[in-house]
């Protein structure tokens, strides 16, 4: 950028900003810090509406001085994704953080985009109710954020993915218009499923303002248990055995670790005698192993890949495999982090939705990964790449889009032609 082009840059900003603050107030217009960065990549400011119709109108300003937006929750999974094109605003929704409307006799929840999970969930509680969900970190991650990431854990087995729970949103749109489906409705957009649109479109579509799910009740009892498998073959007949009983299992779980015996943990919920049933079934599905009861804190498996994170040396990815190839996945990610001497960790879910923790030489990562990727690819599997170390040569987050890419090109240019919305950093460069 030569001097005269950096000026005026510098003036646009500045007169963005002071336009900004006549109607937010100085507290929410503020210069972004080195830690506010995306990716790498600095943004000029931060501002922080304290309603949906503020957002809304800063988005619309921004739109129409061609400044990139790039929306914050709770910072959880803000370095998720590939890096930004261009990052001018932060656009943060912590002060969008109500709950607006619990309708518990209807068991529905509407709910601003910046609360955090567990804050709706310790009142949907008080009614007995919760959204059966478990993203990571939820006393951070808000509403917005996990809607955004698509990021849902075990619970999903029994009672479906976002797209299941979600039964309305609100987004606000590049040209500052709010838009509806489902639930309360605003102001519809003709030919759009608005709820599953936005979710996991990692804030490229529009910026979640507020969203309505289908609760569940909370159970009066849960229970865990863990058997231990000697290798993935035993664990994949274990789990299918389980998957094809009548066992009422709200959770189902397999953990591996290089140098360990694989474990397979599953969930029970409801009453004391109908727990203990189902404690006596389980226990005669196994074979070799024997069934202990285990802690809770077992089903923060994934969660606790992140802990302690080696900057230098320690590469996390996201993978997702058809159920039936569970055990042919956990041994193609085995083979190849022997092959470059890499310690591995990893939990995957009956669903086929895994995460995976190597430790490393920051070349092997890399190759470990992109030969990973392209294993899983080949069949109806993927692979993301969620953080890496700064050393570790380039890789795409997300990998082949395949045959969808160019319908998600054609709905990003309809909602956001001007590319303003976290621009590069979803799937394709979107």
């Amino acid at each position: 950028m030569d001097a005269a082009t950096q000026s005026q840059s510098t003036t646009l900003h500045s007169s963005f900003r002071y336009k900004l603050i006549s109607f937010l107030g100085p507290d929410h217009v503020q210069a972004a810090a080195p830690a506010d960065a995306v990716a790498g990549v600095q943004p000029k400011m931060i501002v922080a509406p304290g309603n949906e119709r503020d957002l809304a109108e800063v988005l619309r300003l921004s739109n129409e001085a061609g400044l990139a937006v790039i929306p914050r929750g709770g910072s959880t999974k803000f370095s998720w994704g590939n890096p930004p094109s261009r990052a001018d605003l932060v656009l943060s929704t912590a002060r969008l953080n109500e709950i607006t409307e619990h309708a518990w006799a209807d068991l529905t929840v509407s709910v601003e985009a910046g609360c955090t999970m567990q804050r709706m969930q310790e009142t949907l509680a008080q009614r007995g109710q919760r959204l059966a969900l478990d993203p990571l970190w939820p006393e951070k991650a808000t509403v917005g954020g996990v809607l955004s990431a698509n990021d849902s854990g075990a619970l999903r087995l029994r009672f479906g993915a976002l797209r299941d729970l979600i039964i309305g949103v609100t987004l606000a749109l590049p040209d500052g218009t709010l838009a509806s489906s489902g639930g309360k409705v605003v102001k519809n957009v003709a030919g759009y499923d608005l709820p599953k649109l936005a979710t996991g479109a990692f804030g490229t579509l529009g910026v979640i303002t507020r969203a309505v799910f289908r609760l569940h009740p909370l159970p009066r009892l849960t229970r865990s248990f863990s058997v231990a498998t000697a290798t993935a073959e035993e664990t994949r007949r274990f789990i299918h055995a389980v998957q094809n009983s009548k066992l009422a299992h709200t959770a189902l779980q397999a953990r591996f670790e290089s140098g360990a015996a694989p474990q397979v943990d599953v969930l029970f919920e409801g009453t004391e005698a109908g727990l203990r049933a189902q404690e006596a079934h389980l226990k005669e599905l196994t074979e070799t192993a024997g069934v202990t009861e285990a802690s809770p804190d077992i089903w923060n498996a994934r969660q606790s890949l992140w802990s302690s994170l080696k900057p230098e040396s320690t590469a996390l990815a996201k993978f997702t495999v058809l159920p039936a190839e569970i055990e042919e996945s956990m041994e193609t990610i085995a083979k190849s982090a022997r092959a470059r001497h890499l310690e591995w960790e990893g939990v995957v879910q009956a669903t086929g939705i895994g995460w995976l923790r190597l430790e490393g030489d920051a070349k092997d990562l890399r190759v470990s990964l992109q030969e990973l990727r392209e294993q899983f690819e080949r069949g109806t599997g993927s692979l993301l790449v969620l953080h890496r170390p700064a050393a570790m040569p380039s890789i795409d987050t997300w990998g082949n889009a395949g045959d969808a890419l160019h319908l998600m090109k054609a709905v990003k240019q309809q909602l956001d032609p001007k590319n303003t919305l976290n621009p590069g950093r979803f799937v394709g460069g979107i």
